[in-house]
């Protein structure tokens, strides 16, 4: 891991430390468990007057004393903002307590905040979205979004964490900024944060950052990039403008694209009107990334109304969030009806053909899936292939003498590792084609991704099924496909042909 870019504590499963049902906090009592993050838990509340509310409680009893530091400067982040903040796209903070109670050791000196309670985040939006498809209101949301972020800058606030975790629809669908614990205010052009962040929406500077005494240098420039990368997630249904099989070879990617070394490949499914936008979040360097962005703004402007463009042209932090929110809005959301040209899917290379015998019911899986990889030779036909082999397509297909199960033939302690690959929140499954295929088209991107790092170039269709039967250091050793797996690669690419690829 590099240093200066080291994330916090594994988020937990479920919460932290007990709460004890009606816990009394602030004049809220707390109900149901709705999520733990890296440094503390979400509850659901209800006000006197029975209102609802979100109970974030930021307790340090089980982290170590530098980790306590962290949620200490974290809490007085969150409580010095919070009540600076108000705006209607950045979440309400209603009260901050501190718990007193020695009865209950792992809550006694934790710090709660109480908050607007949200019906959902973004995360989850894009959990549900087809790659290749806009996710419903998605402009919408991206200009809501502008709208916090340019507040924020504007008072003197970076965010620091902007990630689609932390942007929350209320209700009525709205969506609002949250989780403002690495929130900093600037101190001439930048400021200053704990060296922590998400892997997939840091800039690439951040991973050479040194830490120093207090923290690590954060600029407006951070959150531009994350709003980059949000905007091409849900305007692409969820891809990553830097696509790589895990969190850390997209970081990679982006790194050589900020050293120049790869172009910016933005997914053909971005509607050519947020092009400009999104490629001016993402522009390599801090300096060019405001310099590119303004120039776009400048370039828009000059078509808009003088008033309106002399409201634009400003000066001050949130000047760069601010021209985002006007390119944002250029021409306004698309009209209801109006924007199939965007929304469809565009074809994609090595398309399962429709009269194959792969079953109807998983061709949208295997498309998907293959989606989401930006190495060429994992298309939708080299994973129909390998499911041909590895089950027929079987789901219920099981090999109990050596442990694989489900259509991808999944070994269990395997699938754990990849699973996360699933399209929807909750648990996932090695029985469930869905989340079986998606693991399969992950892991089948990181072998591609692996056998060319070991310099492994040629026939690499046949090296990623067998690698997938054995392993990328077992194919390295060999040289090439292993004896053992042979017959088993000359069916997938067997199959690959009768498919067309």
């Amino acid at each position: 891991m590099t240093p200066g870019a080291r994330p916090g504590p594994e988020p937990s499963a479920g919460p932290p430390f007990a709460v004890p049902p009606g816990y009394p906090i602030a004049g809220y009592r707390l109900g149901a468990f709705l999520g733990a993050g890296a440094w503390g838990s979400v509850h659901a509340a209800e006000g006197p007057d029975g209102s609802p509310a979100a109970v974030k409680i930021l307790g340090s009893a089980r982290f170590s004393p530098g980790q306590r530091r962290t949620v200490a400067r974290m809490a007085r982040s969150e409580q010095r903002f919070s009540r600076r903040a108000d705006h209607p796209h950045l979440i309400r903070t209603l009260a901050v307590a501190t718990v007193e109670d020695p009865d209950h050791p792992a809550l006694d000196g934790a710090v709660a905040l109480v908050m607007e309670r949200a019906a959902r985040s973004l995360q989850d939006l894009l959990a549900e979205a087809r790659p290749g498809a806009a996710v419903p209101g998605a402009e919408r949301i991206l200009t809501e979004v502008c709208a916090g972020l340019t507040h924020m800058h504007r008072a003197g606030w970076v965010h620091g964490d902007l990630k689609p975790a932390n942007i929350l629809l209320m209700p009525d669908g709205t969506a609002k900024i949250a989780d403002f614990g690495l929130t900093a205010e600037l101190e001439g052009t930048h400021a200053y944060a704990p060296p922590l962040g998400s892997p997939d929406h840091v800039p690439p500077e951040w991973w050479s950052q040194r830490t120093g005494a207090r923290g690590v240098a954060v600029r407006p420039s951070a959150d531009v990039w994350a709003f980059g990368v949000i905007a091409h997630q849900l305007l692409t249904g969820g891809l990553h403008p830097f696509l790589g099989a895990t969190a850390r070879a997209r970081s990679l990617a982006a790194q050589a694209y900020a050293r120049g070394a790869a172009p910016l490949r933005l997914d053909e499914a971005l509607p050519a009107r947020w092009r400009a936008v999104v490629t001016a979040c993402l522009a390599p360097g801090q300096q060019e990334r405001t310099r590119t962005a303004l120039a776009v703004l400048v370039a828009r402007a000059a078509a808009r109304p003088a008033r309106r463009r002399r409201a634009a042209v400003r000066t001050g932090a949130g000047l760069l969030a601010g021209g985002l929110a006007v390119l944002a809005l250029a021409g306004g959301p698309e009209p209801a009806g109006q924007g199939a040209a965007h929304r469809a899917v565009p074809p994609l290379p090595g398309a399962i053909p429709a009269d194959s015998d792969v079953p109807a019911n998983y061709r949208g899986m295997i498309e998907t899936a293959a989606r989401r990889c930006p190495e060429p030779e994992v298309t939708p036909v080299l994973l129909a292939a390998m499911l041909k082999a590895e089950s027929g397509f079987d789901p219920n297909a099981a090999r109990p003498e050596t442990g694989e199960y489900g259509i991808a033939l999944w070994t269990p302690s395997v699938f754990e590792a990849w699973g996360k690959a699933a399209t929807h929140p909750g648990p996932t499954s090695y029985w469930d084609p869905g989340d079986a295929i998606a693991a399969m088209g992950n892991y089948a991107c990181w072998l591609d991704q692996q056998l060319k790092h070991r310099g492994l170039t040629h026939g690499l269709p046949g090296l990623v099924a067998a690698a997938y039967r054995t392993s990328d250091k077992t194919v390295a050793a060999a040289g090439g496909v292993p004896e053992r797996v042979q017959q088993h690669v000359d069916k997938v690419l067997q199959y690959l042909r009768d498919y067309g690829g």
